[in-house]
């Protein structure tokens, strides 16, 4: 028997029942395949899709599948111009799924992200018809205060390094607290409820993904 398993299963149920309270809604996989598998029957064919730089939905195999899948695919990434951009932005806020991670999450049920440019917690916060967020139980944090800590401390720098920020965390290893160009610590978004019923659903997953 896996003590931790067994543990994240018992704090999932306990968790299911604070999300609902921020009128989010939750459920557990053991594993990335499971929940890439659970995603996957949350959204309809035909939906319009999108999503926020997510490493946790990577890794478990969710973009590769939306992008084989019958979706209509809003690729962020496919602006070549400023006006491109802008123009997609518009779709990508009005689209009918937004996927993504959060960086981390309270034990009685809020979402915590810290963004550089926002887009992410933006539409996080509003826009999207439905976000789903896949998250590993390893990001459970106690406060709102210890899951910034959290995400300053293991999760920016090594997301700084990915995305080839120049920030002293990607010299230093750790944070910097900076102000440079290129911080991607510009945003703290904290989930407290959602207004909307059902609009967020949350993934929890047993198996480590993402920062």
């Amino acid at each position: 028997m896996s003590y931790i398993t067994e543990n994240y299963k018992l704090a999932a149920k306990t968790l299911t029942k604070a999300f609902a309270k921020h009128g989010m809604e939750v459920c557990y996989c053991n594993t990335a395949n499971e929940a890439r598998d659970q995603i996957l029957s949350m959204i309809p064919e035909g939906s319009s899709v999108t999503w926020g730089g997510s490493e946790s939905m990577a890794e478990a195999g969710v973009f590769e599948a939306v992008r084989q899948g019958n979706y209509e695919f809003i690729d962020r990434k496919s602006a070549s111009t400023p006006e491109e951009a802008r123009a997609l932005y518009g779709r990508i806020v009005c689209a009918d799924y937004f996927l993504t991670s959060t960086n981390a999450f309270t034990k009685d049920g809020m979402l915590v992200n810290i963004d550089g440019a926002a887009n992410r917690v933006a539409c996080i916060a509003h826009g999207p018809a439905h976000v789903i967020v896949l998250v590993s139980m390893d990001k459970m944090c106690a406060t709102i205060e210890d899951a910034v800590s959290r995400i300053r401390t293991l999760a920016s720098p090594p997301n700084a390094l990915r995305v080839g920020a120049k920030t002293p965390c990607t010299k230093t290893g750790v944070c910097g607290d900076c102000l440079s160009p290129d911080c991607i610590c510009c945003q703290i978004l904290v989930t407290r409820y959602s207004r909307v019923p059902g609009r967020i659903k949350i993934v929890l997953c047993g198996e480590k993904l993402g920062f």
